[in-house]
């Protein structure tokens, strides 16, 4: 059996029709759960009572029609007040309360609002005026909506301007972080290219060290090669003398025999001998002829002297 909270009172005493009091329970805390079991209790009544405030989930009695929270010690109500959209009768009479929120705008079907008694915003409580007759509560209950939907409004274009701004920003910041990544490649592809530019310089200089060296390489081996032609020629000029001093002795030695065979025809007793006697007309000729070529006799005289 639903009872309120801390005083064991029985909601279903409190029940006439439509109708729920719980005026004048004491009440700390508002039994949502228990009202939540009431439906049909559209009209509820918690006035003089110990509230300071509303839980969240009280914003789930959507059934509610008339709300009488006066003489308590609300000081503020919940952000999603504004659920309660079927609620058309509200007292907020002698509480605490400084602002509403602004969800209150949704309130359409409100026709009836009091909110004498409470520290209110100078700005909200000229809005809402003295609440001293029911029409001037209803004035209040139009006045406020309005004044709560313009709020409202203010806070969606502010709410838009810092969308745009965040959106703008986040534009900015993508464009920037575009920008670094384009200059992180442009800086990329530039140490590349001097990397690049280097090993060609490195490579070319290599090579135009190993065309330098094959250069001295080649200038060297054609120094030596003109070096070793001279000892050739003398290698040849060599043995040319050599081959020229074997014949130059094979003749002085032919001579010689001559002349011994000469001397011999002339001065022995063999001088009448055939053989003999054509060996000294021979060698009368040739001294005929050495005389009269006198070159000739010179050339001899060198090569003997040689």
């Amino acid at each position: 059996m639903a009872k309120a909270a801390g005083k064991g009172v029985n909601l279903k005493d409190k029940l006439d029709g439509n109708e729920l009091d719980l005026s004048l329970c004491g009440l700390n805390e508002v039994p949502v759960k228990e009202l939540a079991a009431f439906p049909k209790a559209t009209v509820l009544d918690l006035s003089c009572n110990k509230l300071t405030a509303l839980p969240s989930d009280f914003c789930s009695l959507t059934h509610l029609v008339k709300l009488d929270l006066s003489k308590n010690q609300l000081q503020q109500l919940p952000n999603e007040f504004g659920r309660l959209v079927n609620l058309q009768h509200l007292d907020l009479l002698n509480n605490r309360l400084v602002n509403l929120p602004v969800s209150f705008c949704h309130l359409r079907n409100l026709k009836w609002l009091d909110l004498k008694d409470n520290p209110l915003d100078p700005i909200l409580a000229k809005v809402a005026g003295d609440c001293l007759d029911e029409k001037q509560c209803k004035q209040c209950a139009a006045g406020v909506l309005q004044y709560l939907k313009i709020m409202q409004s203010d806070k969606d274009r502010e709410r838009q301007r810092q969308l745009q701004a965040e959106r703008e920003l986040k534009k900015k910041l993508e464009a920037e972080q575009r920008t670094r990544e384009a200059q992180e490649r442009e800086l990329r592809r530039r140490e590349k290219a001097q990397e690049k530019e280097r090993r060609r310089r490195e490579y070319d200089a290599l090579r135009t060290a190993q065309q330098v060296l094959e250069k001295k390489t080649e200038k060297r081996n054609q120094k030596n090669h003109k070096s070793s032609r001279p000892v050739q020629k003398s290698q040849q000029v060599h043995h040319g003398h050599s081959w020229l001093g074997i014949l130059v002795r094979l003749v002085l030695c032919l001579l010689l025999c001559v002349l011994t065979s000469v001397v011999v025809c002339r001065v022995t007793a063999l001088q009448h001998q055939p053989l003999c006697e054509g060996l000294n007309a021979l060698c009368e000729h040739v001294l005929t002829m050495v005389q009269s070529h006198k070159i000739v006799q010179r050339v001899l005289q060198q090569t003997l002297q040689h």
